[in-house]
């Protein structure tokens, strides 16, 4: 028997059950011992047997496909976003379908109608989604997670990072590292994230360092703004003598800026950053940051839309908030122990 073309009534001849325990096993519905499912897994990939997943959706309901709408797919912090999601999507035997919407709300209402009757949930992380967003482009039935949105709604969990919070811890380093003039390169000013991040610095500075002004420039978490953003810092009249960028991308274009005008980091004017993406570490000096799991917070939210999508879940939409660390390294010119009292981490599911 040729088992390039092999069936489903195959695996079932050779496995010794019926299609119906076929169908089940490799639809995962339950209802088979697992000794059964064993078998048929075992005498499937011995056949080489490829479902046919248009037949099996029509049979279904089902895509066993999970759509990702991310404000872009540029950098780290979303290369590991999509990491965290594909590891613990391919856990469950589901498919990722990935889009960006950064050319606008047009482009994400777009990237989220293409989706439709494709995918059988999705995670929507975009600034431009509000809840009329959410009315007009996702149908009634149709599972989603929102990740890092200021959207509090009855129908759709919601996942963020506390943003405020950890940029508070950051600040509240720095001033006892005994920096107390300390600037913020400030991101998108319609990102959710970057909006936090700017509130948790303003208090920040007003409960640690109250008599300093405020010195906040304009970012848009590019590398490219980091350095313009360095560079107009360093034409003040008054020099910062701590930088702190809202996320990693802008404080590496913030240390170039420096180091091309012979300004030491940390001796000179300290630096910290925001995500602890990997190239943190790596950069000379490396760079103290705000850690946020950025592998974790995918996988958390592919979780909580896969229990979604069991027609038994009744948990409440709800929106949770993901802890974050500061994680001290040269460029704040601290030590740890010089570190400001970490906020406790709400532990992360397992």
């Amino acid at each position: 028997m040729t088992t390039k073309n092999a069936t489903i009534k195959d695996v079932a001849r050779e496995a010794k059950v019926s299609v119906a325990s076929v169908s089940r096993v490799l639809n995962g519905t339950g209802g088979v011992t697992p000794q059964t499912q064993k078998i048929v897994r075992e005498v499937a990939a011995r056949l080489h047997y490829v479902p046919d997943s248009a037949a099996r959706s029509l049979i279904t309901g089902r895509t066993h496909t999970i759509g990702a709408v991310l404000p872009d797919l540029y950098g780290e912090f979303f290369s590991e976003l999509i990491r965290g999601i594909d590891l613990a999507a391919r856990a469950r035997g589901l498919h990722l379908l990935v889009s960006s919407s950064h050319d606008g709300v047009e482009d994400a209402a777009a990237a989220v109608r293409a989706m439709r009757g494709r995918v059988d949930g999705m995670l929507i992380l975009s600034e431009y989604v509000d809840a009329a967003f959410l009315d007009a482009n996702l149908p009634a039935n149709l599972p989603a997670v929102l990740l890092n949105s200021a959207v509090k709604s009855t129908r759709y969990p919601v996942l963020n990072i506390d943003n405020r919070a950890g940029a508070s811890a950051m600040v509240q380093h720095l001033v006892s590292a005994g920096r107390e003039r300390v600037a913020f390169i400030a991101g998108p000013k319609t990102n959710f994230d970057a909006q936090q991040r700017d509130k948790g610095y303003r208090a920040a500075m007003a409960k640690y360092a109250p008599d300093a002004p405020l010195n906040i420039v304009a970012g848009d978490f590019s590398e490219e703004s980091g350095y313009r953003a360095g560079r107009e810092l360093l034409a003040q009249k008054t020099r910062p003598d701590a930088v702190f960028a809202a996320n990693d991308m802008m404080a590496v274009g913030c240390m170039l800026a420096f180091k091309e005008a012979g300004v030491r980091v940390p001796q000179d004017i300290a630096l910290a950053g925001f995500d602890d993406i990997l190239i943190a570490r790596y950069v000379s000096p490396p760079l103290s940051t705000v850690q946020v799991r950025i592998a974790d917070l995918g996988r958390v939210a592919l979780e909580r839309l896969a229990s979604l999508l069991n027609p038994e879940d009744s948990t409440p939409a709800s929106v949770q908030t993901l802890g974050c660390d500061i994680v001290v390294r040269e460029t704040s010119g601290g030590s740890v122990s010089a570190a400001a009292p970490r906020r406790p981490r709400r532990p992360l599911p397992p």
